[in-house]
């Protein structure tokens, strides 16, 4: 009761502190302008403090009403106060704020910046809006000290707002920047609800191509579902008919009669595989992981969770932790359907493995962080949040849901006895070996959300929105049916030629797509991407590891279920002497 207590207090708070203030103000009110980061323009994830660089801070000061969530805080937000005096429905006139002598150092830094192409952004009522520090000419190099602020309000809300930059200066040692500001307002017909509509590319999300993909893979569902229903037809009318002596088998069908086939090792396919804890560690974790995606999407879809600086990631760290009890429940109760007894040991892997990987995986990306001075160091309090959570939620959560696993489902149900010694696997083809099915099996998978796949890695390491949250979903639902179907054929070839190891093979089959969503993301940086540098080499590829690997442990786990379904079936719908 009190983690579900501590967890609601947690999503709240972060929910209420999520906005500055309402978004609403009379005329007169102050409007603050926020300097977040600044960083190179290839390079996305590799920011800065804003005035790490020689910039100097407004006149204004006594800010006291913005407070980070935590998925801001993980993000490398941000945010400073820029000292400029804003008011709602307040032009103001051209006006110096500050002037800037530059020692050799500075002169040093803004070089650098320029020949990196450094660009910062602000945010004003929640809005993000992006500058260019300066230009390279040859060797004279040149920072822009003007912003003109373009704000569009409509009533009583801010709906627009745009910044150009203007006045080159040279820089050099000893030069002075004289830094000013103006601020232009400008009565608007956009609402407020479609103020975030300028920053949503349209034309590239909803391209003739996206569409195609979905139709395609839509085709691919039904192809796959029909041959599915063809061998599912096909077997249990084949063993109706041997059943009742039919003489009227064709020579396909005899062949796979009682001389060889999946029948025969009807003793041993309800034999628990290899490792179980671990394996059934892994099936939890897909299934928790299985379950938020879904209603993260689904909660994106309905709240558009992409309007909130980092509510998608806090949504999801909260969403992942409220579904432990799913991944304690289904890993408690495979565990001990695979014989396995102990359950506590079980459950402190389940609740580990997945954080553990998330937390050691930003522990390497944090120290490379520090290193560099960069914003994308996660602070000590927000590490401190995720242990808090990782410990009195997670764990918790998930050890109640496998108590509740071992004593409602963790009775085995086979519909079959599984012989006392194990039956010898014959000898077979190369590609009807375990190894072969468990590689080439996520190949259609794959082929059904690559497409998707680039506009995903557009969105995050590039510098668009991903809004198209309802393209996501049918996506998702199509990998879910394309997994199902391609992992069941293959595990029916498999036990059709006599080897009864399924369970790995079916999780590995499907659990593939991870791998090959791990080669497009290798092919993406050669090839769609300009980033360069140990930092964001090293963000990129851990990032994408995780991800590869969550995606597919997710994918292996909905295929081996729906296997192990499958065989329950055939296997219950058969008479064995």
């Amino acid at each position: 009761m009190w983690n579900i207590i501590i967890l609601c207090t947690l999503i709240f708070s972060d929910l209420a502190l999520a906005d500055e203030h309402d978004h609403k103000y009379e005329e007169g009110e102050e409007v603050v302008l926020w300097m977040n980061t600044v960083g190179p323009y290839h390079n996305q994830q590799e920011t800065y403090k804003y005035f790490s660089l020689p910039f100097c801070r407004g006149p204004k000061e006594g800010i006291s009403h913005y407070h980070e969530t935590l998925g801001e805080n993980i993000l490398g937000v941000e945010l400073a106060f820029s000292g400029l005096d804003i008011q709602f429905k307040k032009n103001v006139a051209s006006t110096v704020y500050c002037r800037q002598t530059l020692t050799k150092k500075d002169n040093k830094l803004l070089m650098y910046a320029i020949k990196n192409h450094y660009w910062y952004q602000m945010y004003l009522d929640d809005l993000p809006i992006w500058a260019i520090v300066g230009e390279q000419n040859e060797k004279e190099f040149t920072v822009w000290t003007h912003r003109k602020i373009e704000i569009g309000y409509n009533e009583d809300r801010i709906v627009d707002v745009s910044v150009t930059t203007e006045k080159k200066t040279q820089i050099s040692e000893g030069a002075v920047l004289e830094m000013s500001y103006e601020v232009v307002w400008t009565k608007s017909s956009v609402s407020f609800k479609d103020r975030y509509d300028k920053y949503l590319d349209a034309s590239f999300f909803k391209h003739k191509i996206h569409w195609f993909s979905i139709f395609n893979s839509f085709m691919m569902v039904i192809f796959l579902v029909g041959l599915v229903a063809m061998i599912l037809m096909r077997t249990l009318r084949k063993d109706y008919q041997r059943y009742s002596k039919d003489d009227d088998l064709d020579d396909i069908e005899r062949d796979l009669g009682d001389e060889y086939g999946w029948k025969q090792i009807h003793g041993d396919v309800f034999r628990p595989g290899a490792h179980s804890l671990f394996f059934s560690t892994l099936v939890g974790t897909g299934c928790q992981l299985s379950f938020a995606a879904l209603i993260i999407i689904l909660l994106a879809v309905t709240e558009k969770l992409w309007t909130e600086r980092g509510s998608i990631l806090s949504t999801g760290i909260f969403v992942y932790a409220a579904t432990s009890p799913v991944g304690g429940y289904m890993g408690g109760a495979l565990y001990s359907q695979l014989g396995g007894r102990r359950w506590i040991r079980q459950s402190l892997v389940g609740a580990s493995l997945f954080p553990g990987l998330v937390c050691s995986t930003s522990f390497l990306i944090n120290f490379i962080a520090i290193s560099y001075h960069s914003a994308k160091a996660i602070p000590f309090t927000s590490m401190l949040a995720i242990a808090s959570i990782c410990l009195f939620i997670i764990l918790p959560l998930t050890m109640v849901g496998a108590v509740f696993g071992r004593n409602v489902s963790g009775t085995p149900k086979p519909p079959c006895r599984i012989n006392p010694v194990p039956r010898q696997i014959p000898e077979k083809k190369w590609f009807m070996e375990p190894s072969f099915i468990g590689f080439a099996g996520g190949i259609l998978p794959f082929g059904s959300v690559f497409i998707e796949m680039y506009f995903i890695f557009t969105s995050f390491w590039a510098y668009k929105i991903y809004y198209v949250y309802g393209f996501m979903l049918l996506v998702y639902l199509i990998l879910m049916a394309v997994t199902i179907c391609i992992t069941i054929v293959c595990i029916y070839f498999l036990l059709n030629s006599e080897d009864y190891r399924w369970q790995w093979t079916s999780f590995l089959s499907a659990a593939s797509t991870g791998f090959y969503i791990y080669l497009y993301a290798i092919y993406y940086f050669i090839f769609k991407t300009k980033m360069y540098g140990l930092f964001q080499t090293v963000f990129y590829f851990a990032n994408m590891f995780v991800f590869s690997l969550a995606f597919g442990i997710m994918c292996g786990t909905i295929g081996y279920l729906a296997c192990r379904i499958f065989i329950y079936k055939i296997y219950a719908t058969v008479k064995i002497d």
